[in-house]
């Protein structure tokens, strides 16, 4: 067991408080990793502020890199000094999801994660829960072996944090989610830092046309930097008639990005006939959503999720590390801004300016 520096939520919409904890030893399947950046996403603000519920005290983060500091005596594909990062959704290999190439719907994920100890714990021997099972803003974690992905040399950790979260969710959504054909329309509804990876995941996919819609000029700005043909903002006209009025009777893929019901309904009113929307944002907890049911009866309309991508999570992202490394895939222009560790409250607040697209913490400095 170890000493380590955390920022710890100990009350539902208070600010983090950067104290000393303790991290447990690896368990025979575990790798302690040494976390140098994780990406601030707006997942953890829901955990933070109670729209989804949490138990606390606990370390929220899970967009994460960092260096291997020691492993478990079952480890075998990683060993001290491997950079890495995370996959939010370890999974077992061997359940009919995995079997299937579903990893991030492991049915045996509660048996993956579980552990003998408790990982964190207070300087007095309080447990501390982790978010996910991985509480990235703490500057030790633990992670089971098929939760990490080893990083090649040449991706910064500042920016390879963002493949465990927001581009395995983003791009993973348009090519197993969704299945975006080469040549199809496309809307993104939402241009954060994971609206702003679907939009690369349509442009990587071969979409015809890619709108990206939202409320904020300097983020309707950026997407037209990561691919985005058209944008639309959402506070100035009717989307859907504007998107109509551009595209005719709609796109053939409508992504939502913000986790809402209303724009999901919008996500769902902007595809043609046949056309399909796929819901990626987290919405707060006890969100319903009402559609009508003459788009799925008569226009043959598909709603679908895509929760991290949809797919072979630790796959994914070593293939998408080797979109970065042929300057396909944009991650350097997606960090907005990296601050230390002292100033994480501070980079929460600077998420609500539109011109951020991803602010990552530096948790070594």
């Amino acid at each position: 067991m170890i000493a380590t520096r955390a920022a710890v939520l100990n009350e539902i919409g208070a600010p983090l408080e950067l104290t000393d904890i303790r991290v447990d030893d690896p368990e025979p399947h575990e790798v302690r990793v040494a976390v140098s950046h994780a990406g601030l996403c707006h997942s953890d603000l829901h955990y933070m502020t109670g729209t989804v519920p949490s138990d606390v005290p606990v370390v929220v983060g899970h967009e994460v890199a960092g260096v291997v500091e020691s492993v478990g005596s079952a480890v075998t594909s990683l060993r001290p000094g491997d950079r890495v990062t995370g996959a939010l959704t370890p999974s077992c290999g061997g359940c009919v999801n995995c079997d299937a190439g579903r990893s991030t719907q492991c049915l045996r994920l509660d048996e993956v994660r579980r552990r003998q100890r408790p990982a964190f714990e207070t300087l007095d021997g309080r447990p501390i829960d982790r978010l996910a099972a991985i509480g990235a803003f703490s500057q030790h974690i633990l992670l089971r072996e098929r939760a990490l992905v080893r990083l090649p040399d040449d991706i910064p950790l500042h920016v390879g944090c963002l493949l465990s979260c927001c581009i395995v969710t983003g791009v993973g959504a348009v090519f197993r989610g969704a299945q975006v054909r080469p040549g199809s329309t496309v809307a993104v509804i939402g241009c954060g830092g994971v609206g702003s990876a679907i939009i690369q995941g349509a442009r990587l996919a071969g979409a015809s046309v890619i709108v990206a819609i939202d409320l904020d000029e300097d983020r309707l700005k950026a997407a037209r930097t990561y691919g985005a043909t058209h944008v639309i903002n959402g506070g100035e006209c009717d989307t859907v008639e504007e998107l109509h009025r551009l595209l005719g009777d709609g796109v053939d893929y409508a992504f939502e990005a913000v986790g809402s019901a209303r724009t999901a309904q919008t996500a769902l009113a902007l595809v043609r006939p046949t056309g399909t929307a796929c819901l990626v944002g987290i919405a707060p907890a006890g969100t319903e959503i009402s559609v009508p049911a003459h788009d799925f009866f008569f226009t043959e309309k598909r709603l679908i999720g895509s929760y991290m991508g949809s797919g072979q999570a630790r796959e994914d992202i070593a293939q998408f590390a080797r979109l970065y490394q042929q300057g396909r895939l944009l991650l350097d222009e997606m960090v907005t801004r990296v601050v230390p560790f002292a100033e994480i409250n501070e980079g929460f607040e600077a998420m609500t300016s539109g011109d951020v697209t991803r602010v990552v913490v530096d948790l070594q400095s």
